[in-house]
């Protein structure tokens, strides 16, 4: 398939026809007796995705696998991220798939092995990578047998565990993965020191240090506000400690960095809006440090389910969005007008505040819809 899709007729059609409808496009008859149209489909749907999560990808040679591969993989810009702590010599990505973390996970090490059982996938993978000028050892093998007959150590074990099930539903949970990770840590954690795996962003931090040991990292991995992925670092060491890292990448804002179990020791004291009002980022809630982010920020919270805070003078490196507000009352709010609507802690959603209200969406202004200890509040940006 790899020499097919390149040959430089078939490169000009995919090219040519990038902003074409694809469902459309299915429907044809394709140019070319040895490539289906579905193939060809297939490199132009790669590309277009390529634009936005993988970049580095958009040169001449480059081969793209089915549309599954390209969503379950990682963005360029998250691996890029993790690849700033890992360093060795030997690495392995046990769970490949099209390969995006493994580019960058193993560019401060030596070795680099992939792999990976599907044996189309990988030909694709082993392609790019010449293509790329990027050397590796590339195993066609299900990770089960891999780890049954290995014998190697290794400075760095990746994976990125499968995560539906037979159904093709989502799950969750350690043992529900393919592989299951509770059974396979410490076979993982016998061949490195360091073992790194991707986890869904809707995984139970909780949950997680209950239910494997081991744990001395875990990286809450946000893009522009959306929770991407939940990265965990094993250790075969007793480390005493659990440190995370809450990040929310191309936003500008601070990562926070704390110790698992702070946020049971800290407190936060509550107050009526003040001058500011702070909303932190997804990263920070899913990590689920409320009380925490008070303490350290000097931030008073207005409810306990509200997850707002406020103060009377700015504070710039909070992790989150910043807004210059005032209390109004509901007849202050004008019938049509066009405002960007926030529902926190509640009754209504934006969409029923919106009919309520009859106003517009969108444009500069801000309203929050909330309650503080006192009860029910309207926030408007001033």
């Amino acid at each position: 398939m790899v020499n097919k899709i390149l040959d430089p007729n078939v490169q000009h059609y995919i090219n040519a026809n990038l902003n074409t409808d694809l469902h459309s496009l299915l429907l044809k008859k394709s140019p070319f007796p040895e490539v289906s149209m579905q193939e060809i489909v297939q490199q132009i749907k790669g590309k277009q995705v390529a634009q936005k999560k993988f970049p580095f990808l958009l040169k001449d040679g480059i081969v793209f696998p089915p549309q599954l591969n390209l969503e379950q993989s990682s963005s360029e810009k998250t691996a890029l991220y993790k690849s700033e702590t890992l360093k060795g010599k030997k690495f392995i990505d046990l769970t490949s798939g099209f390969g995006i973390d493994a580019y960058y996970l193993s560019e401060n090490f030596d070795e680099t092995t992939l792999v990976e059982q599907n044996s189309d996938l990988l030909k694709i993978v082993e392609h790019n990578w010449s293509v790329l000028g990027k050397k590796a050892r590339f195993i066609n093998q299900r990770l089960e047998d891999f780890l049954l007959e290995n014998k190697e150590n290794f400075d760095v074990i990746y994976l990125d565990p499968a995560r539906r099930d037979s159904h093709k539903n989502k799950v969750f949970l350690l043992e529900d993965l393919s592989p299951d990770i509770l059974e396979i840590h410490g076979k993982l954690c016998s061949f490195s020191k360091e073992v790194v795996i991707k986890l869904s962003p809707l995984i139970d931090l909780k949950y997680l240090v209950t239910a494997l040991s081991g744990i001395f990292r875990i990286d809450i991995i946000a893009v522009k506000n959306d929770v991407k992925e939940v990265v965990i670092f094993l250790s075969n060491e007793n480390k005493k400690e659990i440190i995370c890292n809450a990040v929310n990448l191309e936003s500008g804002e601070p990562a926070c960095v704390f110790n698992i179990g702070e946020e049971e020791k800290a407190t936060a004291e509550y107050g009526e809006p003040e001058k500011y009002i702070y909303i932190p980022n997804n990263s920070i809630l899913k990590a689920g440090i409320f009380n925490l982010i008070a303490k350290r920020f000097g931030v008073r919270k207005l409810h306990p389910n509200s997850h707002l805070y406020t103060s009377d003078k700015i504070i710039k490196d909070f992790p989150g969005r910043i807004f210059k507000m005032e209390c109004i009352d509901a007849k202050q709010i004008q019938k049509k007008s066009r405002f960007n609507i926030i529902s926190k802690n509640y009754p209504l959603k934006p969409e029923e505040i919106k009919k309520k209200y009859s106003l517009k969406d969108g444009g500069e202004n801000y309203l929050i819809f909330t309650q503080s200890k006192k009860g029910k509040i309207i926030l408007k940006s001033v």
